[in-house]
């Protein structure tokens, strides 16, 4: 499966909405993000990794412009050795969203950084979802994951949730005038029902429990220097006089 037709909905003024939203969060949160190497998966035609400023900044699609293709449930590139990446709407849109935050972990170093944007069901984009006659494709073909669903998958990968944001609070109008009308409800909805927002962006941490820093035994280092300083030997003279 390929969300190619989800960037053509992106284009619309629904998706402008919520790609601006998104794309608004994710250059405040990246900008103090640091390391070499940062991966973001799918979506190529987008740089969700401008606000960043690793030296090596990748994308990652089974098709399209992007730096690597392959399949996002066996990822070609080596364990431990990225720092940063970015899955927008890529556990939605394709079939075992499990094994790629497995492959994500397998990856990511650790201490690295995961950021995640998906659609909230708990919404009211959600709920369009769910009512007759809903429209066809993208982004509404897909199968949006709850929070609590999600913190559950990555506390099972080790990952610890660092934080969470809620936001696109206006209803799925269609025009772009309609969504400036609401978008009154913008700060409403995050002072009133901050969890309703359409879209979410999480941020974790892959932890290693059990790893230590091992640091040289300074007390025993200087023992050793001490047991090998030189003794002074006594003079045959020294000898007789004692």
């Amino acid at each position: 499966m390929s969300i190619s037709g989800l960037q053509t909905w992106l284009n619309t003024p629904q998706g402008q909405y919520v790609l601006n939203w998104e794309q608004t969060r994710l250059d405040a949160a990246l900008s103090d993000v640091f390391g070499f190497n940062a991966l973001q998966l799918g979506l190529p035609e987008q740089d969700f990794l401008r606000g960043n400023r690793m030296p090596l900044r990748q994308t990652l699609s089974d098709s399209g412009a992007a730096h690597l293709l392959g399949a996002f449930t066996q990822l070609p590139i080596a364990a431990q050795s990225v720092d940063l990446v970015v899955l927008p709407h890529v556990l939605e849109f394709y079939p075992e969203p499990h094994q790629i935050l497995r492959e994500v972990e397998r990856i990511l170093i650790p201490e690295g950084r995961l950021f995640i944007l998906g659609f909230n069901p708990l919404s009211l984009w959600g709920a369009r979802r769910r009512l007759p006659g809903r429209p066809e494709g993208f982004p509404w073909n897909g199968q949006y994951l709850s929070l609590s669903r999600l913190k559950d998958w990555l506390k099972l990968l080790g990952f610890e949730l660092d934080r969470g944001v809620f936001g696109c609070y206006a209803p799925p109008c269609k025009s772009a005038r309609w969504l400036a009308r609401w978008r009154f409800m913008e700060l409403a909805g995050d002072r009133w029902w901050g969890f309703a927002g359409s879209v979410y962006m999480i941020r974790a941490i892959k932890r290693v429990y059990g790893m230590r820093l091992i640091l040289p035994d300074w007390n025993a280092q200087k023992l050793k220097t001490e047991a090998l300083r030189p003794i002074a030997h006594k003079t045959h003279k020294e000898s007789v006089d004692g």
